[in-house]
């Protein structure tokens, strides 16, 4: 997707940005939901990483469909795509994603493999490489969905430092993988859907922007 400059919803992505990451892990019910959380996600956005339990002819159209609907670009991710700001990258149906640092930049690495927590792709492997990458600047998203993929992830992005926000019951097609990390202790917060995309913007531009910026007494405290 190409968004104009003159397009208001394109904002040029500040640097910081390229050192952080969101990772979102989903399953049933969760194509709608992903596609009501793209259509409202504002820019600039770090690099974004999903996955969602899909077969593998269905996770490229799902790409472009969710391309279309934001200011964010997304497509399936390929071995070797180089993480950045505003871009999201969607796991390959029937193959895992994880990231990894490489000559100083962090790219997706797609491979085969047996099933992880029931699946391939996982989102345990995808998550649990997101922490080893970006620690406390990380971003963790679990939502709709059957099982208990997800949890060792989210207590991986945790432990590292990082933010954990759950989808919550009363908006889940099936509360399930997201009420096991709630359980588990790996959720640091719960909001209904609708809410997501802002909880995110206002963590981006608080722990991601703002603490690479000098303080001022004006700021304003923290709300999760």
């Amino acid at each position: 997707m190409t968004i104009a400059p003159s397009d208001p919803c394109a904002q040029p992505a500040p640097s910081e940005l390229a050192d952080c990451c969101i990772a979102v892990g989903t399953s049933t019910g969760g194509p709608p939901a992903l596609a009501r959380l793209f259509s409202q996600l504002p820019s600039p956005m770090p690099p974004i990483v999903v996955v969602q339990h899909m077969p593998q002819a269905f996770t490229r159209p799902f790409a472009e469909r969710l391309d279309a609907l934001g200011a964010i670009e997304v497509r399936e991710a390929q071995d070797g795509d180089i993480l950045r700001p505003n871009l999201a990258l969607i796991a390959p149906g029937g193959k895992h994603l994880r990231i990894r640092r490489r000559a100083g930049l962090f790219r997706a690495v797609v491979f085969d493999g047996d099933l992880v927590s029931g699946h391939k792709p996982s989102v345990d492997v995808m998550m649990k490489s997101v922490a080893e990458c970006f620690g406390r600047r990380c971003l963790g998203v679990i939502m709709t969905g059957m099982g208990h993929d997800g949890v060792d992830g989210c207590l991986a992005l945790r432990n590292r430092g990082g933010f954990v926000i759950g989808q919550d019951e009363g908006t889940s097609d099936v509360y399930g993988m997201n009420k096991a990390a709630f359980v588990a202790g790996a959720v640091n917060a719960q909001a209904p859907l609708d809410e997501i995309a802002q909880r995110i913007a206002s963590h981006v531009n608080r722990k991601f922007l703002q603490t690479s910026k000098p303080q001022t007494s004006s700021a304003t405290a923290e709300v999760n």
